[in-house]
């Protein structure tokens, strides 16, 4: 996603535009944030998000015009676990602990990268590759951070999985993002979409706080890319 892309993710953000914007919830019930700027909701939200420590986000995005499935679980550390891919393009199992990436695709993924002999040089194993900056890629204070949550709107309230939720929107050119924050209990993000962009989403955001554990992958099934051009 364009915005915020880490808030997304996926994910993850924002623009155009109202200073002190109010709202009241659809069913006439209290709402949380009477009185508060879109842009305090959002501040308010990143802020729980980022707090809750770990989370699950679920989503689908489009590049050149190919939808790609993505679903991962953060941990407080940072460290996470997922699988991301499409059918055309091949799926890959990614594992993000310790300061490094380990990446393991089905055979279709690592065609698409390097060929049929890579695909089976790779079989059943991971590709381990040091995180940029040798910092988590699913960092909390990346993934929710609000330095572009400004100059939001609020927009009339929705529901996501049942759960009642505050719309803010977003406006830059012909790009849309929308962000969603829960109601009621702790104002965590539930949803963001992003419209109009050249990577257009949709992420979902689920249980905030459950504990989550990543471990890297026993070292007999890891390679090292730079012995890959050797063969081995």
């Amino acid at each position: 996603m364009a915005a915020n892309r880490k808030l997304l993710a996926v994910a993850v953000a924002c623009a155009a535009a109202v200073i002190g914007v109010t709202g009241c919830s659809s069913d006439g019930e209290k709402d949380p944030f009477d009185g508060m700027s879109a842009d305090k909701i959002a501040d308010k939200a990143s802020k729980a998000s980022k707090d809750a420590g770990s989370y699950r986000m679920k989503g689908q995005m489009k590049q050149a015009g190919e939808a790609s499935d993505m679903e991962f679980v953060v941990a407080e550390s940072g460290d996470c676990k997922g699988t991301m891919g499409s059918a055309k393009t091949g799926k890959a199992e990614i594992l993000s602990v310790g300061g490094s990436t380990y990446s393991k695709g089905d055979d279709k993924f690592w065609e698409a990268k390097g060929g049929g002999s890579t695909a089976e040089l790779l079989k059943g194993r991971w590709v381990k590759q040091p995180s940029k900056g040798g910092k988590a890629i699913c960092n909390p204070d990346d993934m929710f951070s609000n330095k572009n949550l400004k100059k939001l709107k609020r927009e009339d309230d929705a529901e996501v999985g049942g759960a009642k939720a505050a719309v803010l929107t977003r406006k830059k050119g012909d790009e849309t993002t929308t962000f969603y924050v829960a109601l009621e209990g702790k104002p965590y993000f539930l949803k963001v979409v992003n419209k109009g962009a050249d990577g257009p989403g949709t992420v979902l955001f689920t249980d905030y706080g459950k504990k989550v554990e990543v471990k890297a992958p026993p070292a007999d099934q890891i390679v090292d890319p730079k012995k890959l051009a050797a063969g081995s």
